[in-house]
């Protein structure tokens, strides 16, 4: 969708500056129609805020424009033929979309940020982040948005000690107050929802894993938030003239530790799970291990792990004599993030079907594998196989399948990781073993009968559909953090 500047919206924005006072709080007129831009409008926060402000239109005069990079078939459900609500497709690095997107806009909600990517570029999130947000800081000033309202990560530490992944969401606030709008900034720690990474690796962790080995960082304190209640703030600052040109902390009713809420969720789960705690754990470690252990990939984890290094508490409750709200405990959120249902565009759906196909495959062939492996104890003469050496590798493989089979049904990748090392060992065993064949001479063990030599070439066949089914998992198991 196209929005052109003309004389109209320049005088509409001539309108607007005019409805700022001089202490820069809106002066509210319900006559008068509020357009609001939300920007990230297909992520974790952005939908949800969409969805808030929706409600909200029915009963204020609000007209909303969501900007996402992606169109996507879900806004179909919001917009069902609403007058107050549109869709725009821009990238917050392509200032000239930008300036389209914001046209005859009063509030705009900032939600963009650039953390996540690959692996080997992870470190770039916070100068695509800078680029962005000066960006828009431009596109505020050309078309005369009045306000803008900004959702931060919250931390107590000195700016010289942050992570970057802290120190980048501090810079965009900085970066966005310097434009002509009134700036509104939220800072807050863990926000638990379904679809966040702080939540996802959270959840993941403890329902997968029986036991954890976790870094120093799991008794770092915050206060997590659930993350309706981050939207209720933002919402409500819409009209709320105190918020305008204020930045507040907001945290949930307690504060914990990473490893309290471990302990608490475990105990929602009525699951017992024990915690060791290794000091030298490194953040580039525990991402990797995450990667494995959880779909949540180690270029978002990490950045996420070195924020949660520093202490995340509110120590600015002010926000709550202005916006009063029933915060909503621990429990109760994780309980609400679990049987959230998050909608997916078409192409995630896809990908989750195409997961499900190779994870049902490599499990039927694992388990083949093992059923294979088990008939050389059936069907094979020779007295080698009974030898303790043997006997020992044999119980290895087995428990190596069972491992698999295990992080397999959970979803970890580190299945897939054991099951291709287990099926390319397997191939190689068994086609040594009819190396007699080719070479007229045996290489493990005695030459095999002809109905093992059989055996061993269905096996090898087996061995191949689990390398290359545990090969397509391994790269399909993610979770999509919005």
């Amino acid at each position: 969708m196209k929005l052109l500047i003309n004389e109209t919206n320049k005088n509409t924005l001539e309108t607007n500056k005019s409805e700022i006072d001089t202490n820069n709080n809106i002066v509210s007129n319900k006559q008068k129609k509020i357009r609001i831009l939300v920007t990230g409008a297909s992520g974790f926060i952005g939908q949800r805020l969409v969805r808030r402000l929706l409600v909200s239109s029915s009963t204020t005069n609000l007209s909303i424009r969501c900007m996402t990079r992606r169109a996507r078939a879900l806004f179909s459900n919001f917009q069902n033929g609403r007058e107050d609500m549109e869709v725009v497709q821009a990238d917050a690095h392509n200032y000239t979309e930008l300036v389209e997107a914001l046209t005859g806009i009063d509030i705009a909600f900032y939600l963009i940020h650039s953390m996540e990517g690959s692996s080997k570029e992870w470190k770039k999130f916070a100068e695509r982040d800078r680029v962005a947000a000066e960006n828009f800081a431009r596109a505020v000033n050309e078309t005369g948005v009045m306000r803008v309202i900004y959702l931060g990560g919250l931390t107590n530490a000195p700016q010289k000690e942050l992570s970057k992944h802290m120190q980048s969401r501090m810079e965009v606030g900085e970066v966005l107050k310097k434009s002509n709008a009134a700036v509104t900034i939220f800072r807050a720690a863990v926000i638990l929802g379904q679809g966040g990474g702080s939540f996802q690796m959270l959840q993941y962790l403890v329902e997968r894993l029986p036991f954890m080995v976790c870094p120093k960082w799991v008794l770092t304190k915050c206060q997590p938030i659930a993350v309706d209640d981050v939207i209720e703030y933002l919402a409500r600052s819409v009209e709320t003239k105190e918020t305008v040109s204020r930045t507040f902390d907001i945290g949930g009713p307690e504060i914990l530790t990473y490893f309290d809420m471990m302990l608490r969720y475990g105990n929602i789960l009525k699951k017992s799970i024990k915690i060791i705690i290794i000091p030298f754990l490194t953040p580039r470690l525990s991402s990797y291990w995450i990667d494995l252990i959880t779909p949540v990939k180690a270029s978002l984890a990490r950045p996420l792990i070195d924020s949660l290094r520093h202490e995340a508490v509110v120590k600015d409750g002010s926000i709550s004599g202005i916006i009063p709200l029933h915060l909503k405990t621990f429990e109760t959120s994780i309980q609400i993030a679990r049987n959230e249902q998050i909608e997916n565009d078409t192409t995630a759906k896809k990908e989750r079907t195409s997961s499900s196909l190779n994870k049902r495959i490599l499990l039927a062939s694992v388990i083949s594998l093992s059923i294979i492996g088990f008939t050389y104890y059936l069907m094979d003469a020779r007295t080698e196989i009974l030898e303790p050496v043997w006997l020992a590798l044999a119980s290895i493989w087995y428990f190596g399948i069972a491992f698999s089979i295990f992080f397999i049904h959970k979803d970890a990748r580190l299945g897939s990781i054991i099951a291709g090392t287990i099926g390319w060992i397997t191939l190689t065993l068994w086609l040594l073993d009819n190396f007699y064949l080719v070479f007229g001479t045996s290489v493990l063990a005695s030459p095999p009968e002809y109905l093992m030599t059989i055996r061993n070439c269905i096996g090898a066949t087996v061995a191949v559909f689990v390398i290359a089914s545990s090969h397509n998992l391994f790269h399909k198991i993610r979770i999509h953090c919005l």
